[in-house]
């Protein structure tokens, strides 16, 4: 089976063939920094990961391209309001956005071109679209005429004249049609510009990602592979990106698949600060274990509106202690690693064929994590099984990081059993010495979270210490948060 992808352009789930023999050129939209990342931009990012993490998996030499929109009325605005300037707020922002990337694990982009160092790319861009008249200047700057674009509307299929009835005119626009669309803004007082031949000023939004995508992706003009964003830029960011670019094209489609996340709903709502339900991204990952995040998204199938909640977190961190839970009884350092077995990573593999299916992929994952043996640490077998658990998990960005290894490293290090055994030598639960006889590391360590659990329940704070004090003697310290018990491994 090939991989077989939704796309936005033709409304059907298509196999996925690359322009070029084992080549994938994908561009994705990437952020403006005029306000704090929030947990929808991870979702499209992460996703985007996942497919580009696969696409190398099946093979594919991948070159990943994803913008940094740098000028921006929001972030000119943003500047004007706290006295910076647009580059304070910019690399401010973007600098906090990576870090949250970073920590989510995602990978950084192949190339992460910004707005402002393609303005002459982008001026070029404006004046070939003016001689062959799908361009026009105004008092306020130069604008893309729609009328010249018959196949304007059908990316998001939807009429022209229906699109018109729905659009508005600014005031301060000089259109010739309610759909036409800034490629040049003029400057105004406050603001930073560039010359170009029409007057001093910015690049329009649209035309940033036809001039960068073009410049890094397809100087040919033959189209690319992939471009890629959420739903809500479908109209009118992406439509007017084809406007722009298609017209200058040898051979278009300007992107052979647009492929589109679906929208996020925070708490049964769309995020707004007005309505007390928007977090930045960096906040929430103070909160939360990021990779529990991860997972959640991948529970959710990229096209379908997902709602984010509290809840949903708290059961996706449950699922993300049931894979590090196998992780850690499939750890070995101790064996060299067999070829990966085709099982996991066949079922893996199918299930993403079938249009980046990752619920279904992750269903795999933890089927394997429940049904893996636990009993032959150190064998060729066991080291078999770890690798192909371990490249699955990779494959879906769920990687083992610093935590994890310091953990498996805990359950599995010699004499750990016989150590809390010692410490809890003098703890009763109920009148009854406590005793680990047949345990394993790891649920031995459950086990005390559990009657931990249950002294605090019992408001029995004394064994409740005593518990918490034997594991932190044996390197394991626990923390209470939102009504769940983990646990660190410490020094």
């Amino acid at each position: 089976m090939s991989l077989r992808l939704y796309n936005t352009r033709t409304r059907r789930v298509e196999p996925f063939t690359p322009l070029r023999d084992r080549e994938v050129r994908m561009y994705v939209c990437g952020l403006t920094p005029s306000a704090e990342a929030h947990v929808g931009h991870a979702r499209s990012f992460l996703f985007f990961d996942v497919m580009r993490r696969f696409l190398a998996h099946r093979g594919y030499r991948v070159t990943y391209v994803q913008n940094v929109t740098d000028i921006d009325d929001r972030t000119i605005r943003r500047a004007n309001e706290t006295g910076e300037s647009v580059q304070q707020v910019v690399e401010e922002l973007y600098s906090s956005f990576k870090t949250s990337m970073r920590t989510l694990g995602v990978r950084d982009p192949d190339h992460e071109p910004y707005a402002t160092q393609f303005i002459e790319a982008i001026v070029r861009m404006i004046a070939q679209l003016l001689e062959n008249g799908h361009a026009y200047v105004t008092k306020a700057g130069v604008y893309y005429r729609v009328s010249t674009f018959p196949r304007y509307g059908a990316l998001a299929h939807r009429n022209v004249d229906e699109l018109r009835a729905g659009a508005r005119i600014e005031i301060d626009e000089y259109k010739e049609d309610p759909l036409d669309f800034a490629l040049w803004k003029f400057a105004k007082p406050r603001e930073p510009f560039w010359s170009s031949p029409w007057g001093n000023g910015r690049p329009g939004w649209h035309i940033e990602c036809s001039a960068m995508s073009h410049a890094l992706l397809d100087p040919e003009g033959r189209g690319f592979d992939i471009h890629g964003g959420g739903a809500d830029l479908i109209f009118p960011h992406h439509e007017n990106e084809i406007a722009q670019s298609e017209p200058l094209m040898a051979h278009p489609p300007m992107a052979n698949f647009w492929v589109h996340g679906g929208l996020l709903l925070y708490e049964g709502r769309k995020m707004s600060k007005s309505l007390g339900n928007f977090e930045p991204l960096s906040d929430l990952l103070q909160r939360h274990d990021p990779q529990a995040i991860r997972l959640l998204f991948l529970q959710t199938g990229y096209r379908k509106v997902m709602n984010f909640t509290e809840d949903s977190l708290s059961g996706a961190t449950t699922v993300l202690e049931r894979l590090k839970k196998a992780y850690r009884e499939l750890w070995t350092s101790d064996a060299e690693p067999e070829t990966i077995p085709a099982s996991l990573l066949q079922r893996v593999g199918e299930a993403l064929d079938d249009d980046m299916n990752t619920a279904v992929a992750l269903a795999a994952v933890l089927d394997f994590a429940n049904s893996a043996p636990r009993h032959e640490h150190g064998s060729r077998a066991r080291a078999g099984l770890f690798s192909e658990y371990a490249y699955a998990l990779d494959l879906l960005g769920i990687t083992p990081n610093e935590r994890w290894l310091e953990q498996s490293k805990v359950v599995l290090a010699p004499g750990f059993l016989d150590r809390l055994r010692e410490a809890l030598a003098n703890v009763e639960i109920h009148g009854t010495k406590l005793t680990l006889d047949g345990a394993s590391a790891e649920s031995a360590i459950e086990e005390m979270i559990r009657l931990r659990a249950q002294a605090r329940t019992e408001k029995d704070w004394a064994t409740s210490d005593r518990l918490r004090d034997a594991l932190l003697q044996c390197g394991v310290e626990l923390k209470d948060a939102k009504g769940q018990t983990t646990w660190n491994p410490v020094g």
